[in-house]
């Protein structure tokens, strides 16, 4: 490799963990001590420069490589001497140094892009955030109170485990419940001839309001379609009074700050936090006795909210777009074109 590998790491050394999360890689500045899941790479100082070895270790190259070495069926394993099989490239050392400028200077630039790109997404939820505590946290004229319990119906499969096969009917568990969507994955089913006996706890209707009691607590999402779904446990399905809630307002009210925070108050449990029904049906709410005031807050609340998922979007987007620039220029600089 044009390096030596050493167990005992002194400073400029480069560690790679090589059992179970292969590839996870650290440029020390202090002499270390390691175990058995890391080997170390000490740059021979008349053949490789420390950053120009780092960067190449982080490439897909020498990814690739690392884990097509891999023994092991249930936790991947690259003992000492395939890893120090890998093969590396080593132009002179006055080429190393001028690859080693142009990614210092490039990888600078993508740290400070990333962290604005980041930022901004940050500042576009945060701004939705205020936006709806502005909302809840302050009854205007015309708001009652009131508590879960006296406007909401629960449909609760809690305490059932459905068998689950390859297709069928979709089945919505609590890992497909986020703050405010739900995520088609994973994509679960249950068999189509036990939907009728699995559904007896009652059969939710498009804009019922999903709710996760446990691992994790007080998720909120809103059932998106008309298509026949099961549920499975740690999820209660709330279907509002529709004379006195709109189903979309009581999504963003449990969204929102106040509310989630008297849920969370109210959760047990030292390892995994939840909520029993009968405290949950305890929560106090308050909302405009006005169905039309309520879906004029909704339609605010609905563009502010596209508006954020296309903020989102974007930001989320550059980063990966930024990623993707960075594989490209360590592979560049490792197949001699950059």
């Amino acid at each position: 490799m044009g390096a030596k590998v050493a167990r005992v790491a002194s400073s400029d050394s480069i560690l790679v963990s090589c059992i179970g999360n292969l590839g996870k890689i650290g440029l020390n500045t202090v002499p270390v001590a390691f175990n058995q899941q890391i080997n170390a790479i000490l740059p021979n100082e008349n053949l490789a420069v420390p950053e120009f070895m780092f960067y190449q270790v982080l490439s897909c190259r020498f990814k690739d490589q690392l884990e097509a070495l891999a023994s092991g069926t249930t936790v991947p394993i690259v003992n000492k001497s395939r890893f120090n099989s890998i093969e590396v490239v080593l132009p002179p050392l006055s080429e190393q140094k001028r690859i080693v400028g142009i990614l210092d200077e490039a990888f600078d630039g993508i740290a400070k892009a990333r962290a604005t790109a980041e930022a901004n997404l940050q500042n576009a939820h945060a701004l939705f955030q205020s936006h709806l505590q502005s909302v809840f946290s302050q009854k205007g004229e015309g708001w009652v109170d009131s508590i879960i319990g006296e406007e909401i119906k629960f449909i609760d499969y809690r305490g059932k485990t459905p068998v689950k096969t390859a297709s069928g009917v979709r089945l919505i568990t609590a890992k497909n419940v986020k703050m405010g969507y739900l995520q088609e994955t994973p994509m679960e089913f249950i068999a189509a001839a036990s939907y009728k006996g699995w559904m007896t706890r009652g059969i939710p209707q498009k804009g019922d309001v999903l709710f996760t009691t446990e691992a994790p607590l007080a998720n909120v999402a809103q059932l998106n379609t008309d298509e026949k779904v099961a549920f499975a446990q740690r999820i209660i399905i709330m279907h509002p009074n529709a004379s006195r809630l709109d189903s979309t307002f009581l999504k963003y009210l449990l969204l929102s700050q106040p509310v989630q925070q008297r849920i969370l108050t109210k959760g047990t449990g030292a390892t995994v936090q939840g909520i029993k029904a009968s405290l949950l049906k305890l929560i106090e709410i308050s909302f405009p006795k006005s169905l039309s005031t309520q879906k004029d807050i909704v339609s605010t609340l609905d563009s502010l909210s596209e508006e954020t998922q296309r903020l989102e979007f974007l930001y989320q987007t550059k980063l990966a777009a930024l990623n993707e620039l960075k594989k490209s220029l360590l592979h560049q600089a490792f197949s001699g074109d950059l």
